[in-house]
């Protein structure tokens, strides 16, 4: 533009009259005002490859290829091919999968059976080369004889205890006419895998019944043959078949949030596509021996991988009966086991001890057998421990007018430590924790006072002492009946209690103090959707998932007292043994798990508030009820997506009459205090389709 402006208008004429000059003039016009830079490469490409091509071609009859290959609009990668590509129904070898360029190779190691259709289901582990754009869902047929089966049977696998979407679980099938114990004798015949939100479709079905079953394969054998691996079966026979339907298909107006066409058309729906399979997994492992050590003098330990039905037997070699005197401390399972020793034993330093427990044999049953085990101990660490214990002892000892102890006689009779554990709620008893079984308890050695103003004056209620559980003998509880905003003391006496080494506790006091009522929340469910009939608890859950408390429903409502302010959530599990736990499935006895539901939102709760929900079970769809935040297994996030969870809200709820356009239309959330009397009802959702 410049050269343009020091141009003379008498040169400026002459251009005009020469054609030539007038080109050269236009030209270097352009070229002067051009930019220099590099090209736009265009909006970033998220469209997933598109198939253009096959052989044999998608849906062909009559062909028994020993490779297929298929052909993309684009460069594509087969990602996880072992883990996600599926091929049903399966055979005894498995095909190679791979890819190059644009098309991608399945190659048969095995003979292809006759008039059988073939499905291969590749997930997503198809993407572009480029931006890793994957193909969702793609899955390419074709028959070796001539017609092509295509019925199908679709749904849902979740974890029965927890609702957790199973990713990546095989879902298999046999013609009903099979045996029940062909899922565990038999390969699955089809076979398909669950995407990252536990949904599955088993393609190229036969016309028939059908037995479906689900599969945590951990040893590639597409069979239940080991007891660790995590199973669903479906309880009914099904029978799949299709139908021609209308459909309607709504165009909304992005800017006014309003209806702008409705579309019709005909599709195929192909039935059943809500089978919700429920896994479980029994809890049995190869059970063995995982470590067992002398912890000290005193007692010895014995840990197992697993639970065991039964205790294991004890012999203890040259020492006759002693096993009879020892003081067993175990968990629930018996999978983690304390033996305290008789004081005869406490001085030897080797003890070898033929213990006899269940082991699997060469087909994984649990069988008796014998191990022999040595325990040793060092009497070094024996001389320092009891050294330091002796000297901390006489530093306390020190200045208090007692009379002197030697060290050697303070070392042979330490203190039985005291742990005293009280939490400030109103429900919980005060937990007294022993460093060593007890063998004597003097009662009027525990003292408990309670403040009145400022002074403390002795409590006049009822006081019990009681093993707290019968697993542990080292923990004991104080009982008895708390009031709000109340301080309290507990004073244990010197020679309170005798262990079984014939040693004493030390003195102790202890302050304990009560939440006022205010402090609290109050929180209840009114249940239904269930017959009154059926016996069943509410877990009342924390943000880890964690049972904060439970509850048994009795005549359709639980309550719970005295919470603490904070974020809740709600299980429910319809218990058919009325046993106040989860039990799950077991195969070999077709036997379902309990049947477990979700409050379907978070619940906050504020000091000194009431609050009650109305909770029709199956109201909400099961896969719906779990809130986002506690899940787990979350899907993979596509590119553009966001998620649906809006962490600001304070109790999740889905609503399907709510219009997904309007931003004000957001539910409603209401609130009580508890001191006005008037308990508003807050719905749990209202979707009524299932899965």
């Amino acid at each position: 533009m410049r050269m343009l402006r020091n141009i003379s208008l008498n040169a400026f004429w002459r251009v005009l009259k020469n054609p030539v000059s007038l080109v050269v003039a236009v030209m270097s016009l352009l070229c002067a005002c051009a930019s220099i830079g590099n090209p736009s490469g265009g909006p970033r490409d998220e469209d997933p490859p598109v198939l253009i091509g096959a052989m044999p071609a998608a849906g062909a009859t009559d062909v028994s290829p020993s490779r297929v290959v298929l052909t993309f609009n684009e460069l594509v990668n087969v990602k996880d091919a072992f883990t996600k590509v599926i091929i049903s129904p399966s055979g005894s070898s498995t095909p190679r999968v791979s890819s190059s360029g644009r098309h991608v190779y399945i190659n048969f190691v095995d003979s292809l059976l006759p008039e059988t259709t073939y499905t291969i289901d590749f997930s997503n582990a198809i993407e572009d080369n480029n931006e890793g754009n994957k193909l969702e869902g793609f899955a390419y047929s074709f028959s070796t004889g001539p017609e092509l089966d295509s019925l199908r049977i679709s749904g849902m696998v979740l974890g029965a205890r927890d609702l957790e979407p199973q990713q990546g679980m095989l879902v298999g099938a046999y013609p009903s006419e099979v045996s029940d114990s062909a899922f565990i004798a038999e390969r699955l015949r089809y076979v398909t895998k669950t995407d990252d939100r536990g949904r599955f479709i088993l393609r190229g079905l036969k016309e028939g019944s059908y037995r479906v079953y689900a599969l945590k394969d951990l040893d590639n054998d597409l069979r239940y043959a080991n007891p660790e691996e995590e199973i669903a079966f479906y309880d009914r026979i099904v029978t799949p078949r299709a139908e021609r339907v209308e459909t309607h298909d709504t165009i909304y107006n992005l800017k006014t949030g309003t209806v702008d066409t409705v579309v019709s058309r005909m599709r195929t729906l192909f039935l059943p596509n809500d089978v919700l399979l429920r896994s479980f997994n029994l809890g049995k492992k190869t059970q063995y021996l995982v470590k067992y050590e002398r912890v000290d003098s005193t007692r010895l330990s014995i840990i197992f991988n697993d639970n065991s039905p039964v205790l294991p037997e004890l012999s203890v070699i040259g020492h006759p009966g002693a096993e009879r005197e020892m003081v067993i401390e175990k968990t629930q399972g018996n999978d983690s086991l304390t033996y305290w020793l008789p004081k005869r034993l406490v001085g030897v330093d080797s003890l070898r001890v033929a213990v006899r427990y269940l082991r699997p044999d060469s087909m994984a049953n649990l069988v008796s057998g014998v191990d022999t085990l040595n325990f040793y101990v060092s009497r070094n660490l024996i001389k320092d421990r009891q050294k330091k214990i002796a000297e901390s002892i006489k530093k306390k000892m020190s200045g208090k007018g007692g009379a002197a102890e030697s060290a050697s006689s303070v070392a042979e009779s330490p203190f039985v430590d005291i742990k005293v554990e009280s939490s400030s709620e109103i429900y919980s008893p005060v937990k007294i924790e022993f460093t060593s079984p007890i063998e004597r308890l003097d009662t009027a050695a525990f003292r408990l006072s309670e403040k009145i103003d400022t002074i403390f004056a002795p409590y006049r209620g009822e006081v019990s002492l009681v093993r707290a559980d019968t697993l542990n003998p080292r923990l004991w509880e104080m009982r008895f009946k708390r009031e709000f905003g109340t301080t309290y003391k507990l004073d244990i006496d010197t020679l309170a209690v005798s262990d079984i080494y014939a040693l004493s506790s030390h003195p102790l006091s202890r302050d304990i103090s009560t939440k006022q009522e205010s402090d609290y929340s109050q929180l209840s469910f009114v249940l239904s959707g269930y017959a009154d009939s059926i016996p069943a608890f509410v877990e009342l859950l924390n943000q880890g998932e964690g049972v904060v408390r439970a509850g048994k429903v009795e005549n359709g409502r639980v309550v719970f007292n005295w919470i603490d302010p904070g974020t809740y959530y709600a299980r429910v599990t319809l218990d058919d043994n009325d046993n106040g736990l989860y039990d799950t499935g077991d195969y070999s006895s077709a036997t379902q798990p309990e049947l477990t539901f979700y409050f379907p939102g978070r619940i906050s709760l504020k000091k000194n508030f009431d609050r009650q929900f109305e909770w029709d079970i199956f109201k909400t769809a099961v896969d719906l009820q779990k809130p986002e935040k506690l899940k787990k297994n979350k899907p993979e996030r596509r590119k553009g997506e966001r998620s649906d969870v809006n962490e600001e809200d304070e109790d999740e709820e889905f609503d399907p009459t709510r219009n997904p356009f309007d931003p004000n239309d957001r539910g409603s959330n209401h609130r009580s205090n508890r001191n006005s009397g008037n308990r508003r009802i807050k719905g749990a959702g209202s979707m009524t389709n299932t899965i």
